[in-house]
């Protein structure tokens, strides 16, 4: 085998005409986190679903370190889960609900106890062992699911949007608490969400998700800084997608900001040029942000830290600028003028 943890192998999943997961092809690494993201239906929970064993594919192969295991009933594949509604036995205490996969797998009490107290101090949550999940926030009840997932040592763990019940403060507090517990227990990680700044903040790799098929797939970064597609750009962050016109031997069009810019390593298939709304500049220099253009201010937005602008540019009606509060000294007002630039070298042409 290839090393992979989990290794999908052009898997496709069909319920009669419509096509759930196409091709599906993918080698998640031992003790990754790797996300499947995407909006509904792009196909990433079914994903999950045939990794866990709940959904029998129309086709493919299927490993878990390197053993073949689409045969295998959920129960012999060795892989936790953490559901988004956390599925916890409402008339058991913490301690039973994290004991239920070792009393199923006929674990000795010995080492239930022990494993159980360990779990549950790795979440904190030491306290709270004879509480029932009623009693418990909401955070507190994500942390027992977690405890539960992990505790009998599994492959892989799978957490499918597990954090989407929660408010944001709480969210963001959980992902910080995920990060940690992956860092301490060094396990492989398949985790499902829409999410892009869940993705950003957790991921070692992100596979973007759609029409059934992974659309990219690389580093946080990679994915955010160099989109492969439109598609993605405008799936993750924020991104100015103006029309890219080719005019031969290296030469482009941004039509509706008349442009011209000279670049021979765009694709030539390229029709679009994606520009983040950060990478936009106030009073740009020739050479650091040699795109300029006029803009007239439409909106702003106060995001805390940060204020978004919508501009209109051209013809395009509504350029989105971002940036630091307080990064220019002062923020633009409804109606001003504003001269902006980029570099091409900080925008992403893409079909």
């Amino acid at each position: 085998m290839n090393g992979a943890a989990v290794s999908f192998r052009n898997i496709a999943k069909r319920y009669g005409d419509a096509v759930a997961l196409a091709d599906f092809t993918l080698d998640v690494r031992p003790g990754e986190f790797l996300t499947l993201l995407g909006p509904s239906g792009s196909g990433k929970s079914t994903a999950l679903s045939v990794l866990a064993g709940f959904t029998e594919p129309s086709s493919g192969a299927l490993s878990i370190d390197g053993r073949d295991v689409l045969a295998m009933p959920p129960e012999r594949r060795n892989v936790g889960m953490v559901f988004q509604g956390y599925a916890l036995f409402p008339h058991m205490d913490v301690f039973d609900n994290v004991s239920f996969p070792l009393r199923l797998r006929k674990v000795d009490r010995a080492q239930i106890r022990r494993r159980v107290e360990a779990a549950l101090d790795m979440v904190q949550l030491s306290a709270y062992a004879r509480r029932r999940p009623s009693e418990l926030s909401g955070g507190q009840r994500q942390r027992v699911a977690f405890a539960r997932a992990v505790v009998f040592e599994p492959s892989v763990l799978l957490m499918d949007e597990p954090l989407g019940a929660l408010d944001l403060k709480l969210r963001e507090a959980m992902q910080a608490e995920i990060k940690q517990y992956h860092r301490q227990l060094g396990c492989t990680i398949v985790f499902v969400t829409h999410d892009q700044g869940e993705a950003l903040a957790l991921s070692d790799r992100i596979a973007v998700m759609g029409q059934a098929r992974i659309a990219q797939i690389g580093s946080p970064q990679a994915i955010y800084d160099s989109p492969a597609s439109r598609y993605v750009a405008e799936f993750i962050g924020r991104t100015n997608a103006l029309d890219l016109v080719p005019l031969g031997t290296g030469r482009w069009q941004l039509p509706q900001l008349g442009l011209e810019v000279h670049r021979s390593t765009w694709p030539a298939q390229s029709r679009a040029l994606c520009v983040r709304p950060e990478r936009l500049r106030r009073d740009p220099s020739p050479d650091a942000h040699p795109l300029a253009f006029e803009a007239e201010v439409s909106e702003v937005t106060f995001l805390g830290d940060q204020v978004h602008y919508l501009l209109r540019a051209g013809s395009v009606p509504a350029l989105q600028l971002q940036e630091a509060r307080g990064f220019h000294g002062r923020p633009l007002a409804r109606g001003e003028r504003v001269r902006l630039g980029f570099h091409p070298d900080e925008a992403a042409a893409v079909a």
